[in-house]
């Protein structure tokens, strides 16, 4: 799933630099889906609630919650403080949220290439355990934490993958 189309060229500058990143890090937590059927994916390995289909639908979210802020749109993102986004709902399937992690990482690509500047301060949504506080980021900022939290699932999904079936992402990539 190399979504980077858009920055294909040799040229690099930061803007690139950070979702070629953000790309890497989205294929570690791919492969570590590798070749899972539904019920491992909903499986949990650990003592933790997290899955890696969990893991995928949150960053997923992730992705349309921080592109909506990153952006400027008006309002809260739908569903930004809820918990279930790392659970599986009836009906979720791998595939399904495979195709929803690469729609959304797609439309944060695009987002980031039409934007003027990584500069700029957007206010982020009003946290329900903070009333009235809007703090403002750069979307710079906004990017990197994007690529901290896949980075930080990247490292869960590997865990899980591993105590799942004993494969891990340094044995799938054949290093």
């Amino acid at each position: 799933m190399a979504l980077i189309t858009a920055f294909t060229s040799a040229a690099t500058d930061e803007r690139t630099d950070i979702v070629r990143m953000l790309a890497e890090q989205r294929d570690i937590v791919l492969i570590s889906v590798r070749g899972l059927d539904d019920a491992q994916a909903a499986a949990r390995s650990t003592v933790s609630d997290l899955t890696l289909g969990g893991i995928v639908k949150h960053l997923a979210k992730g992705h349309r919650t921080w592109t909506h802020i990153m952006t400027g749109q008006p309002g809260t993102p739908d569903g930004m403080w809820d918990t279930g986004q790392y659970y599986l709902a009836e009906g979720d399937t791998l595939a399904g949220l495979l195709a929803e992690y690469a729609a959304a990482a797609r439309a944060t690509e695009e987002a980031v290439l039409s934007l003027p500047d990584l500069d700029r301060t957007v206010p982020l949504p009003e946290a329900p355990w903070a009333p009235g506080v809007v703090d403002r980021w750069s979307r710079r900022r906004i990017l990197l934490q994007l690529l901290r939290e896949t980075a930080q699932h990247a490292g869960h999904a590997d865990i899980i993958r591993e105590s799942l079936d004993g494969a891990n992402t340094t044995a799938q990539l054949g290093t």
